[in-house]
């Protein structure tokens, strides 16, 4: 299972604003699941609920109509990939410095966490968390030094590394800032007279709000009085580092991010995957839902017919009873389940996302071959996963990547396949637009930047 780190939701100057960052990071749920956090101002204090789950039961009525006062809001949503799973590592993460009320919301993951902490101790801080992100804040309360909180936050970044898309609220203002390599998306847009910005535009969809525009790499944006003005914190990295899985796995098919639509990329991979792995089947089908986009593209181009033989039940939550030892294949069963007159006899073409450690797909491959399965063929929309991610993706050891050990051909003979390709890096970046912007690292082992030593997601828990 491939997990990200997580989805952000602002705005300024809605009389709603509570109410439309619930909606918003509703729609951003897919982003994170652990748990969740609004923060609004009211003119005169920073409100907030923040509970672990999912949108829905972390906030009521009460939170919304009632409590989270204000016109100015954020939010966030958590998959963890540095600290652990508690309800102290939740966003967004608020504190009073000198009488300033201070909030942050991030997404990414900082590579320089370790040596920044132990220099912020030996200098007397105390930390609350185990989040990367506290060191941020830390970071912008030692250079407030009777500054403004945006030259504060400059200064802040200047010292970190890593990916980041961050929301801060400082009293009466928003700021977004986007880290210069641009790893992570954040998009602006408007609703009416308010400014929104979140992770990915079908947060707006959802608000009918317009999308405006992307924030480039190294901005920050500054709203407050109803203004916007735009400021160039960092020069952009030499080379753009945006997350290619953005676009293979983690968006929502319907959003833009990086100004390019995922729908058209995914099927795109599909049929560029097509030309280059053809294969001679009755039909293509995907694992629901990754798979999907990349299957419709590549039953275009090679004109299989598309079947939908997997079902997926969609009432299947985080929370369902973890299986025994002896019931391990249950859980993978429950949430798909096959048609199984379309599977006995037939040729079939799986197409998938990606595969990280095999053991899910070796499961259902197997499940397909008890139903008479005549051949399985499977193809896949992203190169193999060679190499940890460092920047949000939660594989952050080399040991957990099943293409780290062993070649295609010995992936394929494990999860029981009659054939296995990869889609390879040329044509993967053949489905995406400016595909010299994209971080490849997980494929390639090209870092952009390189983590501190011994840095992974429960690095922390000790201190």
């Amino acid at each position: 299972m491939k997990k990200e780190a997580c989805g952000l939701f602002g705005i300024y100057g809605h009389p709603e604003a509570a109410r439309m960052t619930y909606f918003g990071l509703y729609a951003l749920q897919h982003r994170g699941q652990e748990s969740a956090g609004i923060i609004t101002w009211d003119g005169q204090t920073i409100r907030e609920q923040r509970g672990m789950g999912l949108v829905a039961d972390v906030f009521q009525e009460r939170h919304l109509g009632h409590q989270l006062k204000g016109n100015v809001a954020m939010g966030h949503i958590r998959y963890s990939t540095t600290g652990a799973s508690l309800i102290r590592n939740a966003q967004p993460f608020k504190v009073t410095y000198k009488g300033m009320n201070l909030a942050l919301a991030h997404n990414g993951n900082l590579v320089n966490t370790i040596s920044l902490r132990e220099e912020l101790e030996n200098q007397g801080t105390i930390f609350q968390t185990t989040m990367d992100s506290e060191v941020i804040m830390h970071l912008v309360a030692k250079y407030m030094n009777g500054g403004t909180p945006e030259e504060a936050i400059a200064k802040a970044c200047s010292r970190i590394k890593g990916s980041y898309s961050l929301l801060f609220m400082v009293n009466q203002k928003l700021i977004a800032v986007r880290d210069p390599w641009g790893f992570r998306p954040l998009s602006l847009g408007r609703v009416g007279d308010a400014y929104v910005l979140a992770s990915e535009t079908c947060a707006f969809d959802l608000l009918e709000a317009e999308y405006l525009r992307c924030l480039d790499p190294g901005e920050m944006l500054v709203i407050e009085d109803g203004r916007m003005i735009s400021h160039r914190f960092m020069e952009p990295a030499d080379r753009q580092s945006s997350c290619i899985f953005e676009l293979i796995y983690f968006a929502r098919p319907d959003s833009l991010v990086f100004d390019q639509e995922v729908y058209n990329a995914r099927k795109s991979m599909g049929k560029i995957l097509a030309q280059e792995c053809p294969a001679d089947a009755d039909f293509v089908m995907p694992f629901p839902d990754s798979g999907v986009y990349a299957a419709v593209g590549y039953a275009q181009q090679s004109g299989l017919p598309f079947e939908a033989c997997m079902i997926r039940n969609h009432y299947v939550g985080r929370t369902f009873i973890q299986p025994t030892q002896g019931m391990r294949d249950f859980s993978v069963r429950v949430k798909l389940n096959p048609v199984k007159s379309m599977i006995k006899g037939k040729r079939v073409v799986i197409v998938e996302d990606s595969i990280v450690r095999g053991t899910t797909i070796r499961t259902r491959v197997k499940q397909l071959r008890e139903l008479g399965a005549k051949e399985i063929h499977m193809r896949v929309s992203c190169p193999p996963i060679r190499y940890p991610c460092y920047y949000g993706i939660d594989f952050s050891s080399k040991g957990e990547l099943i293409a780290a050990n062993h070649s295609v051909a010995d992936i394929g003979r494990y999860l029981g396949l009659d054939s296995l390709h990869y889609i390879t890096i040329g044509g993967l970046l053949k489905a995406v637009r400016a595909p010299e912007n994209f971080c490849l690292a997980c494929f390639n082992g090209a870092y952009p930047v390189l983590p501190d030593e011994g840095m992974g997601k429960l690095s922390l828990e000790c201190c």
